[in-house]
């Protein structure tokens, strides 16, 4: 099942770094880890719509690196938990670029992108489809029924279980973003991704 883009266009330009502030630029590019420096990686266009919004987007740059860079979940857990969420809101964007993070940064495999899309089986009780059956309560309720809470606090900390609502809450919203602004996805992302 592919999907598509809701809005073949922008409703905000992307506006290219060079005509960023050099505080905005700092703000955006200087949050990457070490391995993605701010000269060496692409400016993917999530940065250059927010960067019609400096403020916000200053503040979007710390707070979205600690969700994703920070974060006490292993990497797999938090990839499963956003791409989950993509899936669910139909961000095409954020679906394509975290099937590229999942695949070359948490180790996870064609299966495990079929999972997020099928979501947890009924009554399940695998790690995957807790973590699933998560992701959906709180898109659908807002709120982790007792009975998944109980089962994530097997396997998770105070603070990862924390992390992981953050996570959620995080990319929906960036996917309402995403969605509603019209991010396009670059070509790079469109060839060889999984979905």
């Amino acid at each position: 099942m592919d999907l598509p883009h809701r809005l073949s266009t922008p409703r905000i330009a992307p506006l290219e770094p060079d005509a960023w502030a050099p505080e905005l630029r700092q703000a955006i590019l200087g949050n990457r880890p070490a391995e993605m420096g701010p000269d060496d990686a692409p400016v993917f266009n999530i940065f250059k719509t927010l960067a019609n919004h400096p403020k916000l987007a200053q503040a979007f740059g710390a707070w979205g690196g600690q969700v994703l860079f920070r974060s006490t979940l292993d990497a797999r857990t938090r990839e499963m938990a956003i791409l989950r969420v993509g899936w669910r809101a139909r961000a095409t964007y954020e679906w394509h670029h975290h099937v590229a993070i999942g695949r070359d940064h948490a180790g996870m495999s064609a299966a495990d992108f079929e999972k997020c899309k099928a979501g947890p089986l009924a009554g399940g009780m695998e790690p995957d489809d807790v973590l699933l059956r998560a992701v959906d309560e709180l898109i659908d309720d807002h709120c982790i029924s007792d009975a998944t809470w109980r089962a994530l606090a097997t396997r998770f900390s105070p603070q990862q279980l924390m992390d992981l609502v953050f996570a959620v809450g995080q990319y929906s919203m960036v996917s309402m973003a995403l969605n509603s602004f019209g991010v396009q996805l670059e070509d790079d992302y469109k060839v060889g991704s999984a979905g």
